[in-house]
């Protein structure tokens, strides 16, 4: 059951690729479309045969590939990675439907676009470190081509820039990975923080130090972001959407599946210098943002800040704070490609993003009211306003983690107040205020600039921010389906340093 959402998209892709004689592009999109949404209903299918009550690994394949340097086939799910692999499927396939008009190799396109979504949930699944790292390291290059091909005028720039951070990354994780194997003396590579317990402190601290790194320039976490508002700036929308929603969430995930699951204790004696981490990159990214004239850019250092949440709650290991992060990692994918997908209209309609030129956009008459309307929704849930997505997983953050750290999540809170600034003044500068835009043409001049009739927004361009929209409100509203997915694998998580510190003072440590 498992291996089809890693057979689906890559047997597709292959299918785009060597698929004989010419195909319209639109044919190829709608294949494309036709197998996310294949991969989507069979996430939904897994989802059903998933026990929430349960919380171990599931549904687990199993068998031997390569055994002479321990790389083996085992996959299984459980409350931590079931949410992302339905995140993963939904927002890939929004992601498809919002690529449109697209004038270059467009089988290179869709075949990357589901190689990369292929690639997510192999990650996500993987039982099996060296599976992980492999699946994990083949997102990069489809990523970088996507950028560098098909994004914006320095492209070439942020896209190098992307890849040589994110190599750095892979070759931290696996050097961890290595050297976990070898001071262990197992050869299997599997995640199990009762045979990492033997090794010394030092030991776990150098190992657990080299993961935190790579999966910090992955989510990414203060000072390894400059990489991020680059990408975005350069990346096609439906790119944006991608890597916002989709792919940061490797960084969070392997920062709870592998740093904490695996070093409990060193994570433990590490924790209060992780929440002062965890403070400054929220400061950090949100006092970026306000800093920010270009509206992506701006949306871009919000999820530096909104991932600092993230690391809070993981320090504070707490099955609330655990809880929280997961209702983070969904919440904020679901409100970064909504808020993506608004920044793309405004952009294809008025040729800008740029906050010192956009000016009274919700005019009902000739400006775009309906992507005004959605946007203020996007930046009120990103803002924790009540009753939606944002909310919810911000509460359970810092709940769970004020207990244990008072002072960072004191701090973290000063950052979601920050949030409500720098969004506010995106809302007030872009969509209040008398309509004055420059026009996609560039030929208007001051004086006529009330005149302005910006370009209708076709119902097609707003379904996906709608559904997107909708999704927020209503895990704002209904947060207890999510709660109860991923509530025994968080709990369990947060008893690991006390499970290996008892079977390590009973003598049951083999």
């Amino acid at each position: 059951m498992l291996s089809a959402l890693l057979l689906i998209p890559f047997a597709g892709a292959l299918g785009l690729l060597c698929w004989p004689g010419e195909l319209a592009t639109e044919r190829i999109r709608r294949a494309a479309l036709a197998l996310l949404g294949l991969q989507l209903l069979w996430s939904l299918r897994v989802l059903l045969a998933f026990d929430p009550g349960q919380a171990g690994l599931q549904l687990q394949e199993s068998f031997a590939w390569v055994d002479s340097i321990g790389l083996d086939y085992r996959l299984g799910v459980d409350g931590l990675a079931m949410p992302l692999v339905l995140v993963n499927a939904g927002l890939t396939l929004v992601s498809g439907i919002c690529t449109r008009d697209l004038s270059q190799r467009p089988r290179l396109y869709f075949a990357l676009l589901l190689t990369i979504s292929g690639a997510v949930n192999g990650a996500f699944l993987s039982e099996n470190l060296l599976l992980f790292f492999l699946f994990y390291e083949l997102e990069l290059i489809p990523l970088w081509l996507l950028i560098s091909i098909w994004g914006g005028a320095n492209r070439s720039y942020a896209a190098t820039k992307f890849l040589i951070f994110t190599a750095v990354s892979g070759v931290l994780i696996l050097g961890a990975f290595l050297g976990l194997s070898l001071f262990t003396g197992q050869a299997d590579f599997s995640i199990n923080p009762v045979t990492t317990a033997q090794l010394g402190m030092g030991t776990q601290l150098a190992l657990l130090g080299a993961l935190l790194i790579g999966f910090a320039i992955k989510i990414p976490l203060v000072p390894f972001h400059t990489w991020l508002p680059d990408a975005h700036t350069e990346a096609s929308t439906p790119v944006s959407v991608l890597l916002a929603g989709v792919l940061l969430k490797l960084g969070t995930y392997g920062l709870l599946r592998f740093c904490l699951g695996m070093f409990p204790e060193a994570w433990a004696l590490l924790a209060p210098w992780l929440a002062g981490w965890a403070a400054v990159s929220v400061l950090y990214g949100s006092l970026a943002a306000i800093a920010q004239r270009d509206m992506k850019r701006m949306v871009a250092y919000s999820s530096v800040g909104h991932m600092g949440y993230i690391l809070l709650a993981a320090a504070a290991a707490t099955p609330v704070s655990l809880l929280g992060a997961v209702f983070q990692m969904v919440s904020h994918g679901l409100i970064s490609a909504l808020l993506f997908l608004l920044v793309g209209i405004v952009y294809r309609k008025t040729r800008t993003r740029d906050l010192e030129v956009l000016r009274g956009l919700l005019n009902p008459e000739r400006g775009l009211p309906f992507t005004g309307t959605l946007m203020i929704l996007g930046v009120m849930a990103s803002a924790g306003m009540p009753g939606m997505a944002g909310f919810i997983s911000e509460f359970l953050v810092f709940r769970g983690s004020l207990g244990a750290f008072p002072v960072a999540t004191l701090l973290c809170m000063v950052g979601s107040g920050l949030t409500a600034v720098y969004f506010l003044l995106l809302v007030n500068r872009a969509f209040f205020g008398r309509l004055a835009v420059t026009p996609p043409s560039g030929d208007a001049v001051a004086d006529s600039r009330l005149e302005v009739r910006l370009p209708a927004v076709a119902l097609r361009e707003t379904l996906p921010a709608l559904a997107l929209a909708s999704g927020v409100v209503a895990l704002g509203v209904l947060p207890f389906g999510l709660g109860r997915l991923s509530e025994q694998a968080t709990t369990a998580m947060a008893q690991l340093p006390a499970l290996v510190a008892a079977l390590q003072g009973g003598g049951l440590v083999t």
